[in-house]
């Protein structure tokens, strides 16, 4: 059958559908254990929570479900040099985005404070509490973590927006590759280049990787259908991974707002842009966005300028003005049907079934 690959195999999974690990708060223990429970591999993605955070969610998400899940955590979780930014980098940061904050009506937010790196701490706990798959962004855990995990029974996966990226995660030693295509919404985890270099198409990249590397490849980046999970299945993908789909529904963590705006006409239209977090990500285009194009020296590094954006995210969502909120989303939107996972779940198993499943009608 179609839904017998080598990913299921490693991960324990009756079919070979990952849904995409949100960060920010995006992601719900509901919309985990309601994918598990369906058969295909909940994600929670927990690089926002503090270690005590991570070990609670995890309580919630076994109590929830006995089948696999995965926990992610990003390996690179600030870009900012010794955690800050130089008073006169600041400042003009402000100045460039003060005429937004004034039309909110709000006053210009102080410098953030420095950041220091939570990965060593959060992956401490991906340890103790053991969770059948541990997937990363942004790099490779160093060698010890790695082999802590498999002395722990912990499946590995790692994300790459190249060739080169999948290539290193393979000679670190990684159980499984996430192939992440430019179509994806949400940032672009790319680690050996600058975001900007790895815009690659997630069918190319897909079919790059699965000649070149030896482990089971996860397709990600426009799949939102059966159609979709079939044609990288076709193309030589051991799994999908869905995002954009599982974040519209209801189980989600996303803002009502943002689901909606999904399902929406704004949802044809995405673009990749640092002016929201300092990373390059997908979402749907704004105008603030759009003014900021090609001007990312003005924007402070990940993850200050989240922090510095955050009272106009507040403001402009209070206000409704959201032609300045980003809201995450690929380029596969306007397809999206389900509002329930479940439902999206059962139609993907349906669909691609049909497809897949030679005499069916």
């Amino acid at each position: 059958m179609w839904y017998n690959t080598k990913a299921t195999e490693r991960l324990g999974v009756q079919y070979p559908i990952l849904q995409g690990p949100f960060g920010g708060g995006l992601s719900s223990v509901e919309l985990v254990a309601t994918v598990s429970n369906l058969g295909g591999l909940g994600g929670y993605g927990a690089y926002g929570l503090s270690p005590q955070e991570i070990y609670a969610v995890d309580q919630q998400i076994k109590a929830a479900t006995g089948k696999p899940y995965n926990l992610n955590l990003w390996v690179s979780d600030t870009d900012a040099v010794h955690g800050t930014v130089s008073d006169a980098q600041y400042e003009a940061v402000k100045a460039q985005f003060k005429p937004y904050f004034d039309a909110a009506g709000i006053e210009m937010p102080p410098k953030p404070a420095p950041f220091k790196s939570r990965f060593e701490e959060q992956v401490q706990v991906v340890l103790d509490v053991r969770p059948k798959v541990f997937s990363f962004m942004f790099g490779t855990p160093s060698a010890d973590v790695m082999e802590a995990c498999r002395r722990r029974g912990i499946t590995l996966v790692g994300a790459a927006t190249t060739l080169d990226e999948a290539l290193a995660l393979q000679n670190a030693g990684v159980d499984l590759i996430i192939a992440s295509g430019f179509e994806a919404g949400g940032h672009r985890p790319s680690f050996l280049a600058p975001a900007e270099q790895s815009l690659t198409g997630s069918f190319v990249l897909l079919q790059l990787i699965r000649e070149k590397v030896n482990v089971p490849v996860i397709a990600a980046g426009g799949i939102a259908d059966g159609r979709g999970v079939a044609a990288a299945l076709t193309l030589g993908a051991d799994a999908v991974q869905v995002g954009t789909a599982f974040l519209a529904c209801d189980e989600s963590g996303a803002l009502p707002v943002h689901k909606a705006a999904l399902f929406s006409e704004a949802a044809r239209y995405t673009m990749l842009s640092r002016a929201f977090t300092g990373r390059l990500g997908r979402g749907l285009s704004t105008q603030l966005a759009k003014d900021l194009v090609g001007k990312e020296s003005g924007m402070l590094p990940f993850p200050l300028q989240t922090t510095f954006m955050s009272s106009l995210r507040r403001a402009a969502l209070e206000g409704q003005k959201h032609d300045v909120v980003l809201f995450w989303g690929g380029q596969i939107a306007p397809i999206l049907k389900h509002r329930k996972a479940a439902q999206l779940m059962e139609s993907l198993i349906a669909e691609t079934s049909q497809i897949l499943t030679p005499g069916r009608p």
